[in-house]
């Protein structure tokens, strides 16, 4: 934050939210996994519940835990960046082009149920299937990827922190790991998707607290049409470059759609190639899985959208406020690509209130999306390099600890990767359109991996080495290009990471089809169905750790459809668990793997994901994208509240518009107190005169200060 500006809370209170709730949920966890460990049979002891949560929970708590997973810092902070640059294009294009992603993933999860159902990570399926070299391959993507989300959190998290309560950024970016490590430690998996739970809880009611505040009691907003008409002042002011007619009420934003095709590249590359999403379809029952990945899906939306299009929108509207954290000056480009906007926007708006409970937000965002990368890292280094390469016959207990260890290890990594971004500059947005072009050409290999048994050994490598060298130099050169120097600053801009990560994630397909069509392979998955199963006299391995069946023994779930073999229950008996347990830790028998409720589930992640991409990306918004509607008043209203219900009453004869909700609150308090005075904005100041609101805002605190009583 520049010098100009002030704290609004001490930094004592960054400490206290760090430290405090960090541990608070460390404490919580140690709980719960007592009465876990003690009145169930899922044991944290034990590695299959440590990190695959014995492949048990429901489509609730799977759902809130990709709602989490998938709310980073990023989510809630570039999302408001991309509100104060594009206007009302930048939220739809967010949650629009990031929502996809995740509803595309059912299709994988339900497949990962068919063809590897006993996985512990994505990473054992390309080692099952193409062997060594491309397994290490695959990994230093999916180890790129992890880190690269990891250290966006702590580098946008202590932005932010620093921010409000000026605590030093490195000391954020090391104690903010701390905590979370604590907990996942003390419960593994299970233990995540509960402070998920709870994490996602809280952050909703804050977000709903920021809306109502701003679109409905707020003094310096306060309605939809306030809104409105601010942000049409400040389009006049300020125009937005490639909005039509500079407006930030219009989805005829050409930049705004940039971000629209990189957010849907980039995002690609962090749910297909991060570990995360694979264990929660891993973790989840067969049944539900994509059940709970859609449901998932289209709850996050509602984060990114109503987030944004809030505080995102409010610092917009808010700029030439005194009130305003920079004003008289407006916001420079590297506060908001640090992602600050929102943080000024919750200061102008709620004062140290709106301060603590951003911090707040923010924090839950931060911890649970760390645990889930924390939880998937681990896994990665305990199957994919401690057992599959140092310790092959490690026992349960070797990696239960060794799972312990890793997870320190990456909380650490993940800090020290942020202090260097912050050291040289590199901010949150810089790294969240580069993050694509590095990652996007492994985006298509990974998926064909579990979903097409035509793709070889070489055109999966080829497929993602070819998109990162593509991406890189389409980066570089349209750098050079455009804008004639490669820098951080050059490199940032839209153009160069729009073709970045167009290149990357294109080429790898192109190329891994073409590759695999030229010498297609006929993999077999009852390979990749034998993966982590009880060793027969009917199995072997080959010496470059490829598996093979000489006499299958599980069902084959296969793209014809047909079932050619039984599949084998080993459930135990579940335990007894006492009836005032919750039921996310009631013990139940395992379910098997029907395969016409895989397939039926199959077909219904196809359908739901690729209709409602079509309508979210393309439907709705390229007729009104091509039309170059700007928002009316009446739009506007619909499209941050749905529905305005107004009510006309009579005010000294005259007749007078008001929002529902003020009606209700003045006839309760004419019931309470018929013979008092009321003073309420909403009828006191003449909302469609701007001069009028301007003065009168002016006047609040000497207004307020008078008052007898305040009721908001």
């Amino acid at each position: 934050m520049a010098d100009t500006t002030k704290t609004p809370l001490p930094v004592g209170a960054g400490y206290g939210v760090v430290v405090g709730i960090g541990f608070f949920f460390a404490g919580l966890m140690m709980f719960i996994s007592h009465l876990q460990n003690r009145y169930t049979q899922y044991s944290t002891h034990q590695s299959e519940e440590f990190n695959t949560a014995s492949r048990s929970v429901k489509p609730g708590l799977i759902a809130s835990g990709i709602v989490s997973a998938w709310t980073w810092a990023a989510t809630l902070l570039q999302s408001s960046t991309v509100a104060y640059t594009y206007g009302v294009a930048g939220p739809f294009w967010y949650a629009a082009g990031a929502t996809v992603q995740i509803l595309m993933f059912s299709i994988l999860a339900c497949k990962v149920k068919q063809n590897a159902p006993r996985c512990h990570t994505y990473l054992e399926i390309v080692k099952a299937r193409y062997g060594t070299v491309a397994h290490l391959v695959f990994m230093v993507f999916a180890f790129v990827t992890n880190i690269l989300v990891g250290s966006q959190l702590l580098l946008g998290g202590s932005a932010v922190v620093t921010s409000l309560t000026g605590m030093p950024v490195y000391a954020a970016v090391f104690l903010i790991p701390v905590g979370v490590c604590a907990y996942v430690i003390l419960g593994g998996l299970r233990a995540t998707f509960l402070c998920d739970y709870s994490h996602t809880l809280i952050l909703m009611i804050i977000i709903l607290y920021f809306m109502f505040n701003a679109y409905a009691v707020s003094p310096l907003i306060g309605s939809p049409g306030e809104m409105y008409d601010l942000l049409k002042k400040a389009g006049s002011q300020r125009p937005i470059e490639g909005n039509k007619d500079g407006s930030y009420l219009t989805l005829k934003s050409n930049y705004g759609l940039v971000f629209g095709v990189i957010q849907l590249c980039s995002g690609s590359g962090t749910v297909f190639l991060d570990q995360a999403y694979w264990q929660r379809a891993i973790a989840s029952k067969p049944s539900t899985a994509v059940r709970a990945y859609l449901l998932g899906g289209l709850a996050w939306f509602a984060i990114p959208f109503g987030f944004s299009t809030t505080l995102g929108l409010a610092a917009a509207a808010l700029t030439d406020n005194p009130r305003f954290p920079t004003y008289p000056n407006v916001p420079t480009s590297g506060q908001i690509s640090s992602g600050l906007a929102a943080a000024f926007a919750a200061e102008t708006l709620m004062g140290q209130g709106g301060a603590v409970a951003l911090l707040i937000v923010l924090f839950m965002a931060v911890t649970s999306c760390a645990s889930a990368e924390l939880i998937a890292v681990s896994s990665l280094l305990t199957f994919d390099v401690y057992k599959a390469y140092i310790q092959p016959k490690a026992t349960p207990k070797q990696l239960i600890f060794v799972s312990h260890v890793m997870i320190c290890v990456f909380g650490l990594t993940m800090s020290v990767f942020a202090c260097i971004w912050n050291a040289a500059s590199i901010d949150l947005g810089w790294l969240f359109l580069v993050m694509g072009l590095l990652i996007g050409g492994a985006v298509f290999p990974t998926a064909f991996a579990i979903t097409w048994r035509k793709q070889s050994k070489a055109g999966a490598i080829s497929g993602c080495l070819a998109g990162l060298a593509a991406g890189i130099i389409a980066w570089l050169t349209t750098a050079k290009h455009y804008y004639g120097a490669i820098n951080i600053t050059t490199t940032g801009l839209e153009y160069p990471t729009l073709a970045g990560n167009l290149a990357a994630i294109m080429t790898g397909l192109i190329v891994s089809v073409t590759v695999s069509l030229i010498k297609p392979a006929n993999f077999d998955w009852e390979v990749t169905r034998s993966i982590n199963a009880a060793v027969t006299d009917g199995m072997a391995t080959t010496q470059d750790g490829v598996v093979t069946p000489r006499n299958a023994s599980t069902p084959d779930l296969s793209d014809g459809g047909e079932e050619k073999g039984a599949a084998k229950s080993s459930a135990a008996p579940p335990a007894t668990t006492p009836a005032e347990l919750p039921a996310h830790l009631a013990p139940t028998a395992p379910e098997e793997d029907d395969p016409r409720t895989l397939r039926r589930a199959f077909k219904l992640a196809c359908i739901s994901a690729f209709v409602l991409t079509f309508i979210m990306d393309f439907l709705f918004p390229m007729p009104i994208f091509f039309s170059e509607y700007i928002f009316s008043k009446g739009f506007f209203t619909g499209w941050v509240v749905v529905y305005d219900e107004q009510v006309v009453i009579v005010c000294d004869d005259k007749k007078v518009s008001i929002s529902k909700n003020l009606f209700d609150a003045l006839s309760l308090l004419a019931l309470v107190k018929p013979d008092g005075f009321i003073w309420a904005d909403g009828i006191c100041i003449n909302q469609s005169d701007d001069r009028e609101k301007s003065s009168q805002i002016q006047m609040m605190g000497q207004i307020y200060a008078s008052a007898v009583g305040i009721c908001i």
